[in-house]
């Protein structure tokens, strides 16, 4: 039998006029996600509040900070991850960005954060939660 993982994990939906607000995973950061595109956000520390985490999240990813508007939605995916069987639980904010100014993550698990427009979302290399988030945005793509 192979080792069986359960992760928590928060996101930040920041939507701001017609653009999205997305982190590029860096290189060498996941098994089969490299260079895609996804939601600011990661897995919660012991016993942090899952919106501490998704606002550590986006200021860590993007140099922005944020305030929390409202719950968006919870998702959940299961499946497996080299030999592990994985199940992602992603808690995703709404997020009304507050401060800061738009800086790349260095030495972490993202590499470049960018406000997208909705009309490039649909071309880009987005993971599944890009994806989820941009429906729950109002940006119906497959």
């Amino acid at each position: 039998m192979s080792e069986r993982v359960t992760r928590v994990s928060a996101y930040a939906l920041c939507r701001e006029a017609d653009e999205l607000l997305l982190s590029r995973i860096a290189p060498g950061a996941t098994v089969n996600s490299d260079g895609m595109w996804t939601l600011p956000g990661g897995g919660l520390e012991f016993g942090e509040e899952p919106q501490d985490a998704a606002l550590r999240e986006l200021a860590e990813e993007t140099g922005l900070v944020g305030e929390i508007t409202e719950l968006a939605g919870v998702d959940s995916w299961s499946g497996p991850i080299g030999a592990v069987d994985y199940h992602a639980i992603r808690i995703i904010y709404r997020v009304r960005v507050t401060g800061g100014e738009l800086t790349n993550e260095t030495d972490g698990s993202s590499d470049l954060a960018r406000w997208v427009p909705l009309t490039e979302l649909a071309a880009m290399p987005l993971v599944d939660l890009a994806r989820v988030g941009a429906r729950l945005a109002g940006v119906p793509i497959q």
